[in-house]
């Protein structure tokens, strides 16, 4: 184990027994290290890998803090994982998209509020007035399906299920762009297949919501493969 994992080890260590909480601030530099067994110069390394992680903040001049350890900082990084993929290994994420965003809906039939049902109704007509345009604006269609799925997944009662979704469906940004510029009525079809996922939750019926949305992603789904590799980055 290195030096820096031995830093990582330990801090996590120190949460995981109690001596660290949301938070909390980090001993100095000098006690930790000498606490850890480390120099300054591998605490160093060890802290900044622990902040790209989320779980600690170093704020200047004030020190380093433990953050709130929210599932969705933390899980936040496979977001950037799924960027590093090519078009061609879209697949398997959405594969787990589907199934996680097909459970969500379930949940979220049975949980989600009177003021978010309103929420996401609005996202919808708004919707309206994007394909009501003689052009159809797609990035701002694309930020609506997002705002979209993110209401309902973040009704589920479940913070772990909302972040990994949101850590998949927001990163599917190209494919969705490239559907809805080059497959006829593809927005259209969208559009009323997230119609009939409100109509469910508005239902309280988590059984059809479920097939709502697995019917929805499925077709997502169907559309990766035709996604061309020389894709160029300028339409993402």
């Amino acid at each position: 184990m290195s030096r820096t994992d031995e830093v990582v080890d330990g801090i996590k260590r120190m949460i995981l027994d109690g001596e660290l909480g949301p938070g909390d601030r980090l001993p100095v530099e000098k006690d930790l290290a000498e606490a850890l067994g480390v120099s300054r110069g591998s605490l160093r390394e060890g802290v900044r890998a622990l902040s790209i992680l989320g779980i600690v903040d170093t704020r200047q001049g004030d020190g380093t803090y433990v953050t709130s350890l929210d599932p969705g900082r933390l899980l936040s990084p496979m977001g950037f994982v799924v960027d590093l993929q090519g078009d061609g290994s879209a697949l398997p994420f959405h594969h787990v998209r589907r199934i996680l965003e097909t459970e969500a809906a379930g949940l979220a039939a049975t949980r989600i509020t009177p003021e978010a049902l309103a929420e996401a109704r609005a996202v919808l007509d708004q919707v309206d007035d994007i394909l009501r345009e003689p052009t159809v604006d797609h990035e701002r269609f694309i930020e609506s399906d997002i705002a979209f799925h993110r209401i309902i997944a973040a009704h589920t009662g479940n913070p772990v299920l909302a972040a990994l979704v949101e850590s998949l469906a927001s990163r599917t940004v190209r494919e969705r762009l490239w559907r809805g510029l080059h497959e006829e009525g593809a927005e259209e079809r969208t559009h009323g297949e997230h119609e009939a996922i409100w109509r469910a939750l508005a239902a309280g019926d988590a059984e059809r919501a479920r097939l709502r949305m697995a019917n929805h992603l499925l077709g997502v789904e169907e559309s990766l493969p035709r996604v061309p590799d020389d894709l160029p980055d300028d339409d993402a």
